[in-house]
């Protein structure tokens, strides 16, 4: 079959408003002429669409031990996504790949301006902390609030695959690996057969530019990614009210911007450098996210003025020694990840009028006065952070039957706070009738909504791979952390997978995991929304998982894995008494189960098809009552034909259904939703030249997310799109 390579992803360029196209095209220019003319020996990348099924799961993935272990023996429920396959579907960003995984659905955040929450069997919070990102095995977090970095959109053209682990991983990786892990690791010069380039553009002005190309200069590989993406955001995803028209309700003002539509704009600038040689692996990425709008607005309440900038700088380098001495496999990582992040909203919008108590903040409950604000309430808060974080791994396989992994490490974490506002502590005292837009900067005052700070972590972790027999192995683990801020923890693992036949493979997995509680949930003060807590507990969580994988043929297999757990601590942002801000509070213990079934199919050499369906059902352990927003059922269906030769169509299908209001929550019913996604592709429609047409939402369903309740119909999704792409190889 000439099926889709796992090639170097797109390169893609396109028109852009004139300052970023002055600051992207002559690194573009640049960037082409070095790759184009360079010699490039890279070893041919995994063209997933020409392997059977059954030689995909002898596919090597390290997500699930740390090791290179085949994804049908690892210990673990796990799901991997090659380039190949991101391509064949079409997907822009890493949040499009996910949602395409069983058991995983991508929401959004009605706490951190419609950030990105991957729910994984029912658990997430508002920042999403439960499910640890990996960028080639080096954690991309948020320093203060955890999860993913904040309005976090990754392009896809560096990504080589996607590694995701369903289930708790803190055994190998330590804090927020509880839900699940999702390891993107991105393209060095093996992975690059070619430089590329292209160009997308289509829906809400979307654009997209980027390229790639990879050398060999004496045993050291190269390997250079860049990438653009623009978007003026949907007008139409637009709310019939918000926080601001329930305060113009009972204040009898008309200051909200409702009805309006969010604000989804964004510019994403995203680099990678990958340098390898026999013995060093050396990653350098920086990530720039400019102007991306607010969502709903910090207090939900529209805001499309705000903005969000985020800029990201991460080096690791990695150096191997021992493997040539014989039984030893040893490995040094240093990383460093740098985040500079500023915001910059109204609050609440100019002509607002709110009761203000004594502390600046809005309050309800004890107001010390009612205080106009022509221009808004404005606030324009910034932290840079530093996580810096040093392991050694020893691999030994001197047993006949054990593989033994140690590890041994640490890392610290440090942030500072700026800010600036016209409201709060040490800015007014709601004495005042009417303040203006001017800004107090109070960084560096007890005033600040965060003090200067460091958090120190060392860790510790042991694993054995005992193979019993040529059927049956026994994988083991245990990982010890201790956080200078409230202390240690203890994860171990146990994983027995048995092969009864060539057909049939069983796993039963049990797991233990925490979630470090964030810097903002500690710390957070001053805030007009949310505030920390330094009594928080870790949550925990322990995990029983049962996996069968039943091969009916080399090219039809089936997989149903069952699972069951029990989290305690679970830490939300709870509402206080002035009906304005909410405190960080070790909220509720939540038990869940249910079950993933997958089918992969593969019934000809010019069709393949992968279809899904989870049940999870989780609830509160003290009142039995399910746990809000997260999907009961998902049914989702990806097919890749090859109708003609060099032509290709994809469809995907997702249904989302059975999420649920909190009990308090008088609103109706979240609505069922079903999602349609189609793309077209012509390789080598001329020499070298490829096309995709691409259809998002097709049946252009009325598909919304849960919000807060401050927005009451929740958060609506992107209606109906499309986009071109153009793509040349220079071969």
């Amino acid at each position: 079959m000439n099926a889709p390579a796992m090639k170097a992803s797109v390169i893609k360029a396109s028109v852009m408003k004139a300052p970023y196209r002055r600051a992207l095209l002559p690194a573009l220019v640049c960037a082409i002429s070095a790759t184009t003319h360079a010699e490039n020996k890279s070893a041919a990348p995994l063209d997933v669409y020409n392997l059977s099924l059954a030689e995909l799961g002898q596919v090597q993935i390290s997500i699930a031990t740390g090791n290179s272990t085949s994804l049908e023996k690892a210990p673990a429920t796990a799901s991997v996504i090659y380039a190949a396959e991101i391509e064949a579907m079409g997907a822009r960003n890493l949040d499009e790949i996910l949602e395409t995984v069983p058991g995983l659905h991508v929401g959004l955040s009605a706490l951190s301006r419609l950030d990105s929450v991957y729910s994984i069997r029912g658990i997430h919070t508002g920042f999403n902390s439960q499910v640890l990102l990996l960028l080639n095995g080096v954690p991309v977090q948020s320093t203060l609030q955890g999860g993913h970095p904040t309005m976090f959109r990754l392009p896809v053209s560096s990504i080589a695959r996607v590694e995701v682990m369903r289930g708790p991983g803190s055994a190998i990786y330590g804090a927020d690996a509880y839900a699940g892990v999702i390891n993107v690791i991105t393209k060095d010069a093996a992975a690059i057969d070619a430089p590329q380039m292209s160009v997308r553009t289509g829906s809400f002005g979307y654009r997209e530019a980027s390229l790639q190309g990879a050398s060999n200069w004496q045993g050291l590989g190269v390997a250079l990614d860049m990438s653009y993406q623009e978007s003026d955001g949907d007008p139409s995803r637009r709310v019939e009210a918000d926080f601001q028209s329930s305060l113009d309700a009972s204040l009898k003002t008309k200051a909200s911007l409702a009805p309006g539509h969010l604000s989804t704009r964004y510019h994403v600038w995203d680099t990678h450098l990958a340098l390898s040689s026999e013995h060093w692996r050396i990653n350098l990425w920086n990530w720039l996210s400019k102007d991306a709008g607010v969502g709903a607005g910090a207090a939900q309440a529209l805001d499309m003025d705000g903005y969000d900038d985020n800029h990201l700088i991460m080096g690791d380098a990695t150096y191997q020694f021992g493997a040539d001495s014989g039984n030893w496999d040893n490995s040094v990582r240093l990383s460093h990840l740098f985040s500079d992040h500023t915001t910059k909203f109204n609050l609440l919008p100019p002509g607002v009028k709110v009761p203000i108590g004594s502390d600046g903040n809005i309050n309800f409950a004890k107001p010390s006065g009612l205080v106009t604000f022509p221009e808004g309430l404005k606030g324009h808060p910034g932290q840079t952070t530093n996580d810096t974080q040093l392991e050694l791994v020893s691999i030994y396989n001197g047993f006949e039957s054990h593989r033994i992994r140690f590890s041994v490490g640490s890392r610290r974490q440090s942030f500072e706070g700026s800010e600036q506002k016209n409201f709060g502590p040490g800015v007014i005292d709601g004495t005042q009738p009417v303040v203006s837009g001017a800004l107090t900067d109070v960084t560096g005052t007890p005033f600040v909504y965060l003090n200067d700070g460091s958090r120190n972590v060392s860790f510790l972790s042991l694993q054995d791979e005992w193979k019993l027999n040529k059927d049956l192995t026994l994988t083991s683990g245990v990982r010890y952390d201790k956080y200078s801020d409230f202390g240690g923890t203890t994860n171990p693992r146990l994983a027995l997978v048995y092969a009864l036949n060539e057909n049939l493979t069983t796993k039963l997995l049990f797991g233990s995991a925490f979630r470090a509680p964030s810097i903002s949930e500690l710390y957070f003060k001053n805030n007009p929304v949310s505030l920390g807590n330094p009594d928080l507990n870790p949550e925990t969580i322990n995990t029983i998982e049962w996996s069968f994988n039943y091969r009916f043929n080399p090219n039809l297999q089936t997989t149903l894995t069952l699972f069951r757990y029990q989290s305690k601590d679970m830490i939300e942002f709870l509402a206080d008494a002035n009906g304005v801000t909410k405190t960080a509070q070790n909220a509720r213990d939540q038990d869940g189960h249910g079950y993933e079934l997958e089918v992969s199919w593969k019934p000809l050499s010019q069709f393949r098809m992968g279809t899904s369906y989870s049940f999870n059902n989780p609830t509160d352990a003290k009142t039995g009552a399910t746990v809000p927003d997260a999907p009961g059922r998902q049914l989702k269906l990806n097919a890749d034909w090859e109708f003609t030769k060099n032509w290709f169509f994809n469809t995907q299908v997702e249904l989302v259904a059975d999420r649920v209001r909190a009990p308090i929550d008088n609103r109706p019913e979240i609505q069922d939703y079903t999602w349609v996604n189609f793309t077209l592709r012509a390789k080598d429609l001329f020499q070298d030249l490829d096309l995709s047409l691409a259809v998002r939402n097709a049946a252009n369903a009325n598909a919304r997310e849960p919000s807060s309740g401050r927005i009451a119909r929740d958060y609506p999704l992107e209606s109906r799109s499309g986009w071109v792409e153009f793509k040349y190889s220079f071969k």
